[in-house]
């Protein structure tokens, strides 16, 4: 079963004429402010081109995906994507569509929703180069492999097939975590930080924040 989410009110037919609606939809003011809150931040963000697919048959009933950047200008395209996905040459970028087009193949055919999907996933994670391009096309492909699970699992119809899916469910979702602490540790190389939940000071005293000598922390017979 395919899902298909609408973007655009239906108009009703009846006897042929087109019903518009009466009157216009007004916004709450919570509404308009997140909708304003979600245009500034979609404005903001850099031009991040889509990919568009196109399926065709060969003669031995193979089935064959054809994939262009979707721009005015094929190389103002591609370059676009590099920079979004810190690539430092053709071939990376390449091979980074290459990899999520694998991950969005449904049924033998390459799927350019998901694909695209899974590109704005990549383009979110904003990567500052290529080791964290690379977990996010891993991370995109975990996620969508974790979704198709879920539905597998939804559409189980033995006890066996529902064990399976919920297996796998617990092994990409464990994953995925375990990619997201990857991606964080990755990010905050290099940064010595010294966190102060809370501190007493007594009258007279000082607070200390630091590493502190001594034996194991004891304190001796005068108090040092």
């Amino acid at each position: 079963m395919a899902v298909v989410p609408m973007r655009k009110n239906k108009a009703k037919e009846d006897g042929g004429a087109v019903a518009l609606p009466a009157t216009v939809y007004e916004p709450t003011p919570a509404e308009a402010s997140a909708v304003a809150a979600y245009m500034k931040r979609r404005d903001s963000r850099r031009p991040n081109p889509k990919m568009k697919v196109a399926m065709s048959t060969r003669e031995n009933g193979a089935r064959v995906a054809s994939i262009v950047v979707e721009h005015p200008d094929i190389d103002t395209g591609y370059n676009l994507i590099s920079e979004a996905i810190a690539a430092d040459s053709n071939t990376f970028t390449l091979g980074t569509i290459d990899a999520l087009a694998k991950a969005a193949q449904l049924g033998g055919d390459l799927d350019e929703g998901q694909l695209n999907y899974a590109l704005s996933m990549v383009y979110g994670l904003k990567p500052k180069d290529q080791i964290e391009a690379t977990l996010a096309v891993q991370m995109a492909a975990i996620h969508l492999a974790t979704m198709n699970t879920a539905a597998g699992l939804g559409g189980s119809k033995t006890h066996e097939m529902r064990e399976v899916h919920e297996r796998a469910l617990n092994r990409l979702s464990r994953t995925f975590v375990a990619q997201v602490e990857a991606l964080k540790r990755y990010r905050s190389k290099g940064e010595q930080r010294v966190y102060v939940e809370r501190v007493n000071v007594q009258k007279g005293a000082q607070a200390i924040v630091g590493n502190v000598g001594g034996r194991g922390g004891e304190q001796d017979e005068n108090g040092r």
